[in-house]
């Protein structure tokens, strides 16, 4: 009798301690989602009281009182720092339908890294080579001077007389030498008083194979980049007792020279030496084979023009040989740019016209020479026993450089303010 009542009374405070314990699990349970959302609201300011009594320390710390706690804050500070960054890049980013931006928690970028461009000749300072702010200050005459400019080029196109890119003809073909290049000795002829010029004509490393351009002006540039040097002729020709060219210059300190001739081009030149009429160097301007591979034209490009203003050149031309009376006609050595606020892209232009308008833009055209035809002058392929300009797959897309430049848009030019010197 005792045992049968003893084990009903153990199973029932087995009962009994069951429901207590469920009774205080339920309990725990129901009271944590309010024990976390009281947490939750009072982490802010936790926190912030945390980060306030810490800048209180640093302040203290940095007006020269508890110089050991300042060292700690900014340890902590440090550590903290580090923390944040690296939780940053692990945690996902919101997209689509997030509080927050995309960008909020993505992994630090690294600096974007300049694109390499086209070789340029000259210093990067050189006028050639240095772009253009967009409020570089207007001639006065800049609109009267642009409105002919513009007129002239329309009846060139109408007598489909260009605009042109010279490329075979009175162009300029390019020979880059090694440093062991044999030397030759090239004559200046018809001309006088220019010894200087002669002694830097006497070791030209002027290939054996080299072809002036085209044309009566047969131009020809020599470079060596292992030397720094760059010689250039007008009139070049092969005769019977060797090399002659009727002018020209050469420039010893190429990769930091202006790229207008003057007396620091080499040892005894002046402003009267080049192959331009304007003593700009025929390499400047120059669109290069290597600005039509890489698709950039990095620097200014150089233009001739028919109607040249007689007795008057702008710097950095150093003379002229312009002839024209028109008091409104372009000088040489005058800076042109397409108008900054010019959206190209609008245009629609092919690829090649595009390029020399975003140069055009970008850093401008120079007034190098007095031509037939408004002309651009690009590097001659002579010496790459190709044309890459010709063909369905040329640069020149299967179209005649009038073709190009007819959607080139002159009538935005602008001409930018002047220097101007009269010839003597």
């Amino acid at each position: 009798m005792l045992r049968a009542h003893r084990l009903p009374a153990v199973r029932i405070c087995l009962l009994v301690l069951s429901v207590i314990l469920w009774s205080a699990t339920v309990s725990a349970c129901a009271g944590a989602d309010p024990s976390r959302t009281v947490a939750s609201s009072h982490s802010h300011r936790t926190v912030s009281s945390r980060a306030h009594k810490q800048r209180t320390k640093c302040v203290a710390a940095a007006r020269g009182r508890h110089r050991k706690a300042g060292k700690s804050c900014a340890g902590r500070k440090s550590n903290a720092s580090r923390t944040r960054r690296s939780v940053s890049r692990k945690r996902p980013a919101f997209v689509d339908g997030g509080a927050l931006p995309a960008n909020v928690f993505e992994a630090p970028r690294s600096p974007p890294v300049a694109p390499v461009g086209p070789f340029r000749f000259f210093s990067p300072t050189s006028f050639w080579n240095e772009a253009l702010p967009a409020d570089a200050p207007l001639d006065p005459s800049s609109a009267a001077v642009v409105g002919v400019f513009d007129e002239e080029v329309a009846v060139a196109e109408e007598a489909k007389k260009g605009p042109a890119i010279n490329t075979t003809s009175y162009s300029v073909p390019v020979y880059t030498v090694p440093a062991d290049q044999p030397t030759v000795k090239v004559t200046l002829e018809r001309a006088s008083g220019a010894l200087t010029l002669q002694s830097a004509w006497d070791a030209v490393p002027l290939p054996p194979e080299a072809k002036p351009a085209a044309g009566t002006d047969r131009d020809l540039v020599v470079w060596q980049p292992s030397t720094d040097k760059l010689w250039e002729f007008w009139d070049l020709e092969e005769t019977l007792t060797g090399w002659q060219a009727g002018w020209g210059g050469a420039i010893e300190k190429v990769s930091s020279d202006s790229g207008a001739y003057g007396p620091e081009a080499w040892l005894g030149a002046t402003s009267h030496w080049g192959a331009s009429a304007s003593s700009l160097s025929i390499a400047g301007g120059l669109i290069t084979l290597e600005d039509l591979e890489l698709g950039q034209i990095n620097h200014a490009l150089a233009i001739a023009i028919p109607n040249a203003r007689a007795g008057e050149y702008a710097s950095p031309a150093q003379r002229t040989d312009g002839y024209s009376t028109e008091p409104l006609s372009l000088p040489e050595g005058a800076h042109l740019r397409l108008d900054p606020n010019l959206d190209l892209a609008s245009l629609h232009l092919p690829r090649l016209t595009l390029m020399i308008a975003e140069a055009a833009q970008r850093y401008g055209i120079f007034v190098r020479d007095k031509a037939a035809n408004v002309a651009f002058v690009a590097q001659d392929p002579t010496p790459t026993g190709t044309n890459p300009y010709t063909g369905p797959h040329g640069y020149f897309e299967g179209k005649s450089p009038a073709q190009l430049l007819a959607s080139f848009p002159w009538s935005h030019l602008q001409l930018l303010k002047m220097e101007l010197h009269s010839e003597s």
